[in-house]
Protein backbone atom coordinates (compact mmCIF):
# COMPACT_ATOMS: atom_id res chain seq x y z
CA UNK A 1 0.00 0.00 0.00
CA UNK A 2 2.92 2.26 0.60
CA UNK A 3 4.22 2.13 -3.02
CA UNK A 4 0.58 3.15 -3.91
CA UNK A 5 0.99 6.33 -2.09
CA UNK A 6 4.74 7.17 -3.32
CA UNK A 7 6.57 10.68 -3.28
CA UNK A 8 4.90 11.50 -6.55
CA UNK A 9 1.14 10.23 -6.54
CA UNK A 10 1.24 12.70 -3.52
CA UNK A 11 2.83 15.91 -5.21
CA UNK A 12 0.12 14.78 -8.41
CA UNK A 13 -2.78 14.98 -5.56
CA UNK A 14 -1.21 18.19 -4.60
CA UNK A 15 -0.98 19.83 -7.48
CA UNK A 16 -4.37 18.29 -8.27
CA UNK A 17 -5.56 19.91 -5.18
CA UNK A 18 -4.10 23.71 -6.50
CA UNK A 19 -5.54 23.66 -10.35
CA UNK A 20 -8.99 22.11 -8.31
CA UNK A 21 -8.44 25.16 -5.88
CA UNK A 22 -8.71 27.11 -8.92
CA UNK A 23 -11.41 25.55 -10.44
CA UNK A 24 -13.40 26.20 -7.02
CA UNK A 25 -13.07 30.12 -7.66
CA UNK A 26 -14.21 29.85 -11.10
CA UNK A 27 -17.41 26.88 -10.19
CA UNK A 28 -18.38 29.25 -7.29
CA UNK A 29 -18.36 32.38 -9.39
CA UNK A 30 -20.00 31.11 -12.02
CA UNK A 31 -22.12 29.36 -10.33
CA UNK A 32 -23.24 32.92 -8.57
CA UNK A 33 -23.54 34.42 -11.39
CA UNK A 34 -25.64 31.90 -12.85
CA UNK A 35 -28.01 31.55 -10.19
CA UNK A 36 -28.20 35.23 -8.16
CA UNK A 37 -27.70 37.70 -11.16
CA UNK A 38 -29.43 35.78 -14.22
CA UNK A 39 -31.76 33.85 -12.07
CA UNK A 40 -31.21 30.47 -13.45
CA UNK A 41 -32.16 27.91 -11.46
CA UNK A 42 -29.71 26.94 -8.32
CA UNK A 43 -29.39 23.19 -9.73
CA UNK A 44 -28.60 24.23 -13.33
CA UNK A 45 -26.62 27.28 -12.60
CA UNK A 46 -24.23 24.36 -10.38
CA UNK A 47 -23.79 22.49 -13.70
CA UNK A 48 -23.06 25.58 -15.46
CA UNK A 49 -20.36 26.65 -12.65
CA UNK A 50 -19.29 22.70 -12.57
CA UNK A 51 -18.65 22.37 -16.32
CA UNK A 52 -17.07 25.82 -16.39
CA UNK A 53 -14.52 24.39 -14.19
CA UNK A 54 -13.80 21.46 -15.51
CA UNK A 55 -12.84 22.74 -18.21
CA UNK A 56 -10.16 25.09 -17.10
CA UNK A 57 -9.02 22.44 -14.85
CA UNK A 58 -8.67 20.01 -17.66
CA UNK A 59 -6.19 22.30 -19.50
CA UNK A 60 -4.19 22.95 -15.87
CA UNK A 61 -3.96 19.46 -15.18
CA UNK A 62 -3.23 18.24 -18.75
CA UNK A 63 -0.29 20.58 -18.71
CA UNK A 64 0.87 20.88 -14.85
CA UNK A 65 -0.33 17.97 -13.16
CA UNK A 66 -0.36 15.16 -15.52
CA UNK A 67 2.13 16.82 -17.97
CA UNK A 68 0.37 15.17 -20.46
CA UNK A 69 1.93 15.34 -24.15
CA UNK A 70 -1.18 13.18 -25.37
CA UNK A 71 -1.61 14.31 -29.05
CA UNK A 72 -5.19 12.83 -28.78
CA UNK A 73 -6.39 15.96 -26.89
CA UNK A 74 -9.90 15.95 -27.38
CA UNK A 75 -10.50 12.22 -26.85
CA UNK A 76 -8.43 13.13 -23.66
CA UNK A 77 -10.57 16.09 -23.25
CA UNK A 78 -13.91 14.25 -23.56
CA UNK A 79 -12.66 11.37 -20.97
CA UNK A 80 -11.70 14.31 -18.68
CA UNK A 81 -15.76 15.92 -19.16
CA UNK A 82 -17.12 12.39 -19.01
CA UNK A 83 -15.50 11.62 -15.93
CA UNK A 84 -16.49 15.35 -14.28
CA UNK A 85 -20.19 14.42 -15.58
CA UNK A 86 -20.18 11.31 -13.54
CA UNK A 87 -18.50 13.37 -11.04
CA UNK A 88 -21.31 16.36 -11.08
CA UNK A 89 -23.85 13.92 -11.00
CA UNK A 90 -22.66 12.76 -7.31
CA UNK A 91 -22.08 16.50 -6.87
CA UNK A 92 -25.68 17.24 -7.40
CA UNK A 93 -26.48 14.51 -5.21
CA UNK A 94 -25.17 15.58 -2.21
CA UNK A 95 -25.81 19.09 -2.86
CA UNK A 96 -29.38 18.15 -3.29
CA UNK A 97 -28.86 15.50 -0.44
CA UNK A 98 -27.48 18.47 2.17
CA UNK A 99 -29.67 21.61 1.24
CA UNK A 100 -33.09 19.37 1.59
CA UNK A 101 -32.81 16.87 4.00
CA UNK A 102 -30.18 18.75 6.27
CA UNK A 103 -31.57 22.38 5.77
CA UNK A 104 -27.86 23.15 4.95
CA UNK A 105 -26.76 26.46 3.05
CA UNK A 106 -26.00 26.02 -0.62
CA UNK A 107 -22.50 27.13 -0.46
CA UNK A 108 -21.56 25.29 2.19
CA UNK A 109 -23.37 22.20 1.31
CA UNK A 110 -21.41 22.80 -2.51
CA UNK A 111 -18.04 22.83 0.13
CA UNK A 112 -18.75 19.49 1.14
CA UNK A 113 -19.70 17.56 -2.46
CA UNK A 114 -16.24 19.40 -3.79
CA UNK A 115 -14.66 17.88 -1.30
CA UNK A 116 -16.14 14.18 -2.34
CA UNK A 117 -16.00 15.01 -6.07
CA UNK A 118 -12.41 15.62 -6.16
CA UNK A 119 -11.10 11.96 -4.90
CA UNK A 120 -12.93 10.80 -7.79
CA UNK A 121 -12.24 13.31 -10.15
CA UNK A 122 -8.18 12.28 -9.33
CA UNK A 123 -8.45 8.73 -9.07
CA UNK A 124 -10.63 8.30 -12.44
CA UNK A 125 -8.36 10.55 -14.27
CA UNK A 126 -4.90 9.24 -12.75
CA UNK A 127 -6.41 5.78 -13.84
CA UNK A 128 -7.83 6.65 -17.16
CA UNK A 129 -7.78 9.98 -19.02
CA UNK A 130 -3.75 10.84 -18.33
CA UNK A 131 -2.84 6.99 -18.22
CA UNK A 132 -0.84 6.42 -21.29
CA UNK A 133 -1.48 2.64 -20.90
CA UNK A 134 -5.60 2.84 -21.05
CA UNK A 135 -6.98 2.30 -23.91
CA UNK A 136 -9.58 5.22 -23.81
CA UNK A 137 -13.40 4.87 -23.27
CA UNK A 138 -14.03 6.54 -26.85
CA UNK A 139 -11.43 4.25 -29.23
Amino acid sequence: MSEFFSPELVQKFIKFGVVGFSGLFVDFGITFLTKEKLRIPKYLANAIGFISAATSNYFLNRVWTFESRNPEMMMEYSQFILIALIGLGVNTLILWFLVTKFKMNFYVAKVFAIAVVTVWNFFANLFITFNPNFIGLFS
